[in-house]
């Protein structure tokens, strides 16, 4: 067997590899000559003390030993036979990817449909939201080739370790085109900038595989036979597709789709999410929180952070903190302001920026839970709304410095920020509702103890953070994936309610596959 060590390494020693094996070598106990491989499992920043350091977790195999590098998984692929099962898959991101590449190993052909466009056209679109305000409903930060991921970050950390193969999800991510470090980093991240090729390269397997992927395709119907048997879809340009399975993989702003599937009599959950705003410091300032020195080192990367608190025992929370980034407007329609964050994969942004949001259950809904089922979609909705209607009519971001907004007054002036579009001075305190303002300030006030620094006028606030996870879920069987009362519609990712991240949604999508398996090969 070959030995565990754990080895710890200075930040400028971290890709040295004559350091790694003196000193894997040292702790071993292996004569050089005796020293076959090592293998890293697991890298993780340590900054809790002055002196940062790597922790890497090895394995070391000895000549004693057998190492074996694992086969890349795509050898393992055949193109699907002409007379297979067909399954569609509506929408283009990573559950929807995933769930291709899942089904055409278990030799169904994937039927790909999105609303959007392809990940190199959509660049046109988003730069048309940053510098002229123009939203397009099927073509944004959240829809098209990819999802919302992968112009909004691209990061890969999941806690959901236990719902799927994380690691066979990473090797496909690095199968087509990431960098291997995301298979052992703890906190793994392509970029946005990285993330559209990796896309685009998944898609060209897709197709060379026997599968299709077809854009600018908007569902507008589901097909329903008399025995309430989900067995295709119509598109908005005319078009009637058919398969054996119907896998829904919207995301979490396809509010058209859930509208949809309650107008043909699909059964609907209400769902609790977060909302709030998103927080933008100075890089510079938070390396010096985390990293306990004036300038940070130049082996480090940009600093991040984690915070959590209960307010009136409601959870406040950072979401998506975005290290060396930027603030990108999120809607997806005209007449509402939404951010998110992102980050290239330098992360050399000079500015910090995280979701600060809270926990939005049914005690917080007031009139909107006349909505039932839409409750929690139509109280995000209308926040969104209102955070457009306080401006000018373009997708400037209203904004406060961050002890302004605590303080409830209106900021005289506002520090630069990364947020293309721009942001303006707004009273968030007053559009934001009353209950979710005080929780949000009472938390931010908490953070700037529990982070020394953290509390600055360098600090501002944007709104909204909205889109944390999908509003509505819509049911499945915990065995079968399928909803429970329409056969054939599997329910997928992070817009159906089941995932929250690129590779949760992505190990959702292959769950969900083997479950179309299963139920077409019965």
């Amino acid at each position: 067997m070959p030995q565990l060590l754990e080895i710890v390494l200075l930040p400028s020693e971290r890709h040295d590899e004559a350091v790694l094996r003196r000193k894997v070598l040292a702790q071993s106990g292996l004569r050089p000559t005796d020293l076959q491989h090592i293998e890293v499992l697991k890298a993780s920043l340590d900054a809790r003390s002055r002196q940062v350091v790597y922790r890497l977790r090895v394995e070391v195999y000895s000549t004693q030993e057998v190492y074996q590098p694992e086969a890349p998984l795509l050898k393992g692929y055949q193109p699907v036979r002409d007379n297979a099962p067909r399954a569609l898959i509506i929408g283009a991101g990573p559950a929807g990817y995933f769930a291709a590449l899942e089904l055409i190993e278990l030799g169904i052909r994937p039927i790909v449909l999105d609303r959007g466009k392809d990940v190199r056209a959509r660049r046109r679109d988003l730069r048309a939201i940053q510098q002229f305000g123009v939203v397009d409903p099927h073509s944004n930060y959240c829809f098209g080739e990819g999802g919302a991921g992968t112009y909004s970050d691209g990061k890969l950390y999941t806690r959901s370790v236990k719902r799927g193969n994380v690691i066979k999800s990473l090797r496909l991510l690095v199968e087509h085109g990431a960098k291997s470090d995301i298979l052992v980093e703890a906190h793994p991240h392509i970029g946005s900038n990285k993330l559209p090729e990796v896309v685009q390269n998944i898609r060209e397997s897709i197709v060379q595989y026997g599968g299709e992927v077809h854009f600018g395709q908007f569902v507008t119907e589901f097909i329903l036979n008399d025995k309430r048997e989900m067995c295709g879809v119509r598109t908005a340009q005319g078009q009637e597709w058919l398969a054996d399975a119907v896998i829904v993989a919207t995301g979490h702003s396809a509010r058209d789709i859930y509208r949809q599937l309650d107008a043909q009599g699909v059964r609907l959950e209400a769902k609790p999410f977060a909302l709030g705003l998103r927080i933008e410091h100075p890089q510079p300032l938070i390396d010096r929180i985390q990293y306990h020195r004036e300038v940070r080192d130049e082996d480090l990367p940009a600093a991040s952070y984690s915070l959590v608190c209960q307010i009136n025992e409601k959870g406040v929370f950072s979401f998506c903190m975005c290290p060396g980034g930027l603030i990108v407007p999120a809607a997806t329609a005209p007449g509402e302001v939404v951010v998110n964050g992102m980050s290239m994969s330098r992360r050399d942004s000079p500015f910090a920026n995280s979701g600060m949001v809270t926990a939005i259950e049914a005690e917080d809904l007031g009139p909107f839970a006349k909505h039932g089922v839409f409750g929690f979609m139509e109280f995000q909705a209308a926040v969104e709304r209102k955070m457009f209607e306080a401006g000018d009519g373009s997708q400037r971001g209203p904004a406060l410095r961050l002890p302004d907004f605590i303080d409830g007054r209106l900021s005289a002036d506002l520090p630069k920020t990364s947020y293309i579009p721009g942001i303006y001075a707004a009273p968030l305190y007053d559009l934001l509702p009353r209950h979710i303002s005080e929780r949000l300030r009472k938390g931010l006030a908490q953070f700037g103890k529990t982070m020394r620094g953290y509390y600055t006028r360098e600090a501002i606030v944007v709104g909204t953070e909205s889109r944390t996870s999908a509003p509505v879920r819509i049911p499945r069987d915990p065995q079968t994936f399928m909803h429970p009362e329409t056969p054939g519609l599997f329910p997928c990712g992070e817009g159906a309610g089941y995932a929250g991240g690129i590779i949760s949604a992505a190990m959702d999508g292959q769950n969900v596959a083997r479950a179309v398996a299963a139920m077409v090969n019965a």
